[in-house]
């Protein structure tokens, strides 16, 4: 069986775990004092924001004050939370010795002698309010989340659950951009105070460490893996996929490889590149020394309008600055993807 996975969301086997993070987020919420009830994960696609909000929501479950809810942003999430509450059976005893009649929304909780309730919010309001009298504490899950009529009317809600003293909490996984617009609709700037954890690159001496393990080799070679993927974990499971499957050292898959990334990634995000955006990244593909003044003489972009576009290509998490003057992409191989591409 092959160790690595190329399934986006699932955990794999070889996963290399951020145990730092997670007891960030975990810690956070578990505290007796609770550091916050909404956090946040971003990063790019294939970053591995899914696999660790799924860490987090198995490891809180261990406890069973709590609850864990995972919900979708493209679904009535008002509606889908009070269901999936009223459908757990060691709530639903909760519910009936508080007499809540929930029958008219269609739960199933159909009390003699008290009138149903009607509103799905008024309902939810009773329920949370009953979980946090017994000590219960409820973490709700949305993954990709986006600024659409559901998730903006859920976190409007979501604010005066908060207000109430309710044992709510929320984690929300989105892309850098989506995170962004969201916290910036003007009823919901509560989400600007929410910690963001952001995705940063996997640890290169874990991934070479890992590979090694795996495939038996040398350390010098585990490395260069290593340096290839530069800690972007979908590329860190693709190129460990491939050479597991092919029985091959990497410079052998290197073509496979990179058509992976491609597909799967790379495609998608050029896709929601503006053409802006396209001409400063492809200007970074073509730097040969990675200096900021040489990438805007190649955008052919005055010195204004390129720093408006370099920041957009680094809130998206695709080039990162980690020397003043200079970019360089964080995305493995994405300067190859780029000049084999037809562009214009």
């Amino acid at each position: 069986m092959n160790p690595f996975s190329l399934s986006f969301g699932k955990e794999p086997v070889n996963a290399i775990s951020r145990e730092k993070l997670l007891n960030d987020i975990v810690e956070g919420f578990c505290a007796d004092n609770p550091e916050f009830q909404v956090c946040m994960i971003t990063g790019v696609r294939g970053s591995g924001k899914t696999v660790l909000m799924t860490e987090v929501s198995n490891e809180i479950k261990k406890d069973k004050k709590w609850i864990v809810a995972e919900l979708s942003p493209e679904r009535d999430i008002l509606h889908a939370l009070a269901a999936e509450l009223s459908n757990q059976k060691e709530l639903m005893q909760i519910f009936r010795d508080a007499k809540l009649n929930l029958s008219f929304l269609g739960f199933g909780l159909e009390i003699d002698a008290e009138p149903p309730i009607t509103d799905t919010v008024v309902a939810l309001d009773k329920m949370l309010d009953q979980l946090t009298r017994k000590g219960k504490k409820l973490l709700i899950t949305i993954d990709e989340a986006v600024s659409n009529v559901h998730v903006r009317e859920f976190a409007s809600q979501f604010q005066i659950y908060m207000r109430k003293n309710y044992n709510i909490f929320l984690l929300m996984t989105g892309l850098y951009e989506r995170i962004y617009e969201l916290q910036n609709e003007k009823t919901l700037t509560f989400l600007y105070r929410a910690p963001k954890f952001t995705m940063d690159p996997l640890n290169a001496r874990l991934v070479a460490k890992k590979y090694q393990q795996i495939f038996s080799i040398p350390s010098g070679e585990a490395e260069k893996m290593a340096d290839i993927v530069k800690g972007y974990p979908y590329a860190y499971q693709v190129l460990g996929y491939l050479c597991y499957k092919r029985q091959c050292s990497y410079e052998e898959v290197i073509d496979e490889f990179d058509a992976y990334l491609g597909e799967y990634v790379y495609d998608k995000i050029w896709s929601e590149m503006s053409e802006k955006d396209r001409k400063a990244a492809k200007a970074t593909a073509d730097s040969l020394t990675g200096k900021i003044s040489e990438i805007r003489a190649l955008s052919d972009m005055s010195s204004e309008e390129f720093a408006v576009y370099r920041n957009r290509l680094l809130k998206k998490g695709i080039v990162i600055s980690e020397r003043y003057g200079y970019l360089q992409f964080v995305l493995p191989r994405f300067a190859e993807y780029i000049n084999g591409i037809h562009l214009y």
